[in-house]
């Protein structure tokens, strides 16, 4: 080795260029790859503007005044950034960009130790990755620090990553098991389902939301990269929204899905921060495990419309289905604006809003079913053509609760035989809990849970 090179090579190390560990052999060239490619985040971590720990009626995300189904209004830019540190992760009542991606993991990690080490690394990628900075320069005879497709500065684009955990994680780690949250569970299969394995479940979610999709697609590549021996992934999927310019009042409608309808009217108001608390957040109300309060449940799916269908059936039909004028979003009984609220008590037997209508069967609007909210986050999915010609398109669904059975669950249960099922065929998808935020520098994502883990184990006889 010259001179020249070994000084290189010296500086690579200085970045957090380790030495191939056991773990990373053990993974042949994915885990060499990773050991070469600042796999500890410190390279990046050095560059990256350090986010301040913000106090969370002080987030960005909740003092916009924008709601977190509104359609993107196109007026951010690359430079735009989320806070990183907070009480709860970003990503959740940030207010939806244009592009998402939900990624699942297969998680490799045999004890408390190997499990903060991944936890550890994450938060290092996520807070670097969220906040961006310069790329480093590395010896041209080792793997680049990073992919390079946002070039050498990396702006952080409004990027979020939420990171959850599924019941698979806790199921079959026994160190973990006495910890799981109490309800989350293995997503079963409702009788409309037809759920792909390859494109269900999961030990970890991730859920990337920017302006732009290519900064989600290297954040994900820059964390398949750099957490080799942890992380094997599972499955993905890609999303956006339409962006639209705000009125010239400065409101901003919901976006629509591919069905053509608002999705997302009658969202609770995510800039109300005790309702947000009430309906989103866990924390001492909910019977679940005390490291888990600041996190929520995630309910993913994926759900294919079929849209060739759809295009032909009679509009009056089709609103009658959702229970929304297609136009403007308006409610059936009367109205021009989708902010107006549906009564229902003065249409009893569903002359105008039908009884098995999807916006009523979601959401009945009674006193009982107030507990029942969850806050919906979706994006609309292409993926292509089927093997029989047909458009493979639909609704990449993502739905944020603090009960997971009293939200989404039950909601389901209910338009279970609902019309619209008939045009609509959910494929995949899964439960996830996601974790607590990170308070501030130093700190990581999961330690709560990690330190309940491990005071378990160390009282365990040996």
């Amino acid at each position: 080795m010259t001179k020249d090179s070994k000084k290189k090579a010296g500086a690579a190390q200085d970045y957090g260029c380790p030495y191939a560990s056991r773990r990373d052999l053990l993974f042949g060239l994915a885990g060499a790859g990773g050991a070469f490619a600042l796999r500890s985040g410190g390279a990046f971590a050095k560059d990256a503007p350090v986010s301040e720990p913000q106090k969370k009626t002080e987030r960005a995300d909740e003092t916009s005044g924008r709601q977190v189904a509104d359609a993107p209004s196109g007026s951010g830019n690359t430079r735009d950034r989320v806070p990183f540190y907070g009480e709860h992760q970003a990503g959740v009542i940030t207010p939806r960009p244009a592009t998402g991606i939900v990624a699942s993991f297969d998680v490799v990690a045999r004890d408390p130790e190997d499990l903060e080490q991944m936890f550890r690394k994450l938060t290092d990628r996520i807070a670097f990755l969220t906040q961006g900075g310069k790329v480093p320069q590395l010896d041209p005879k080792l793997p680049p620090a990073d992919s390079g497709v946002l070039g050498p500065v990396i702006e952080p684009d409004n990027l979020t990553i939420t990171v959850g955990l599924g019941n698979s994680l806790f199921e079959n780690r026994p160190w973990l098991k006495p910890h799981k949250p109490k309800q989350l569970v293995r997503m079963p299969e409702f009788p409309n389902d037809a759920l792909d394995a390859d494109r269900s479940h999961g030990d970890l979610s991730l859920q990337f939301s920017a302006n732009l999709l290519d900064t989600n697609i290297h954040a994900l590549r820059d964390i398949v990269k750099n957490l080799p021996e942890f992380l094997v992934m599972r499955w993905m999927q890609e999303g956006d929204v339409p962006v639209i310019p705000p009125k010239p009042d400065g409101k901003t409608e919901s976006a629509r899905n591919f069905l053509g309808f608002h999705d997302g009217s009658a969202n609770p108001d995510s800039n109300d921060a005790e309702l947000m608390e009430e309906v989103i957040w866990v924390d001492e109300k909910d019977d679940e495990p005390e490291w888990a309060y600041g996190g929520t449940y995630q309910a993913v799916r994926i759900i294919r419309n079929f849209v060739e269908r759809w295009d032909r059936t009679p509009l009056r039909e089709q609103e009658r289905i959702i229970g929304r004028k297609k136009n403007n979003g308006a409610p059936l009984d009367g109205g021009d604006r989708e902010s107006e609220v549906p009564d229902y008590a003065a249409d009893p037997d569903g002359k105008l809003t039908p009884l098995d209508a999807h916006i009523r069967l979601a959401n009945p609007r009674t006193e009982k079913t107030r507990e029942n909210l969850m806050l919906r986050r979706p994006f609309n999915y292409s993926n292509g053509v089927t093997k029989s010609g047909q458009l493979d398109q639909g609704l990449l669904f993502i739905a944020y609760q603090a009960d997971l059975d009293k939200g989404f669950v039950t909601v389901q249960r209910r338009l279970d035989g609902e019309p619209l099922e008939e045009y609509i065929k959910p494929v995949g998808g899964g439960f996830f809990y996601v974790l607590p935020g990170v308070p501030e520098p130093g700190d990581y994502l999961g330690r709560s849970l990690i330190e309940a883990a491990s005071k378990t184990s160390d009282d365990k006889p040996t």
